[in-house]
């Protein structure tokens, strides 16, 4: 039976399936002490299988492109929080303060790694520099979200100063990234002919930690402070960001000239924002009990840049497909010269 159209992928039903758990069911006093302990070792996991599996080569490929790589790290860590900012006396009648501070936190992280570059494959952009460019983006962020945060948001919601929260998440997430790095010559061909491990181990502790951020918010009432008002509010947010930020960085990289493999690159990595990072990134950083709120609408924008993004992805490589095709008809129906 083909799957309709309309229904979410796998991933966001379970990521919909969890909350729902984490509200009928959330857990307290030391299952909860056990599932924070289990969801640290499941992210180590994560960033460390991430690390053995991102390629060198294709890094170096496309790491001489640096006027791409600039505008996309432009787009991630400037634009979108001048966006958040700016668009503040909209944003804040629409939604709570908990969930503006959601927003905030989205739009200070960095680019998706998976999704970007397939999009841009997809779209026959290139892929070399957008991995290079999430990939960067990815690790940059380690460092440049939390001195975002520090900067955009109050220490209220927060666990401790910026610079205690870097340090925190580089022993969270760069040294179990650099480990797999190390030891990918041994291990690397063994991950990659094992996809559906790091699959596994992505969506699993995203699932983790989405289950107990919002065991902790329902404990402290998140459904009571959060209406559908706010929630439908959220949802407009979210879509007039990104597309802001399409079509901001759309405009930017045709004005300077950039080739259109490049724009589409362009496009991709500097108007998406990662899960599989923020998510991760929002436990260290906010105390327990403001995760739940400040993770919501990472995973609103997370579906809703998935759908748009692959909508586009298909039309702009189709698009190309019969350029090509119409080029090599003409060539081929042309006389030889003589």
């Amino acid at each position: 039976m083909a799957r309709p159209k309309l229904l979410p992928d796998n991933f966001t039903l379970a990521l919909v399936g969890t909350v729902i758990l984490a509200s009928l069911l959330p857990c307290r006093g030391s299952a909860a002490t056990a599932f924070n302990w289990i969801t640290n070792v499941a992210i180590g996991l994560l960033f460390f299988l991430h690390g053995a599996k991102l390629s060198r080569e294709a890094i170096v490929a496309g790491a001489t492109h640096w006027r791409l790589h600039l505008v996309v790290l432009l787009s991630t860590f400037a634009l979108f929080p001048l966006l958040g900012l700016g668009l503040k006396p909209v944003l804040t009648p629409l939604v709570t303060p908990a969930l503006y501070s959601g927003i905030l936190f989205l739009c200070t992280l960095p680019s998706t790694v998976q999704s970007s570059i397939a999009f841009t494959s997809m779209a026959k952009g290139n892929v070399p520099a957008a991995v290079c460019s999430a990939s960067a983006s990815s690790l940059l962020g380690i460092f440049i979200t939390p001195a975002l945060v520090g900067l955009l948001l109050s220490s209220n919601a927060t666990t401790g100063s910026p610079w205690h929260t870097v340090g925190s998440i580089v022993l969270q997430l760069l040294v179990p990234f650099i480990a797999g790095q190390l030891l990918r010559p041994a291990i690397g061909k063994w991950i990659d002919k094992r996809k559906a491990v790091l699959k596994f181990v992505d969506q699993g502790s995203i699932l983790l930690v989405v289950y107990v951020a919002f065991s902790a918010a329902v404990n402290e009432g998140i459904w009571h402070s959060i209406s559908l008002s706010a929630l439908a509010g959220l949802l407009a947010v979210n879509i007039l960001l990104l597309a802001l930020a399409l079509f901001i960085t759309a405009f930017a990289a045709k004005r300077l000239g950039f080739s259109r493999a490049d724009q589409i690159t362009i496009i991709f990595c500097g108007s998406k924002k990662s899960l599989a990072a923020g998510i991760p990134m929002a436990k260290v950083i906010f105390a327990s009990h403001a995760v739940g709120a400040v993770v919501l609408p990472l995973m609103l924008f997370h579906q809703i840049q998935l759908m748009v993004c692959a909508v586009l992805a298909q039309r702009w490589g189709a698009r190309k497909t019969v350029a090509e095709s119409m080029r090599e008809s003409k060539n081929v129906g042309a006389p030889a010269r003589r």
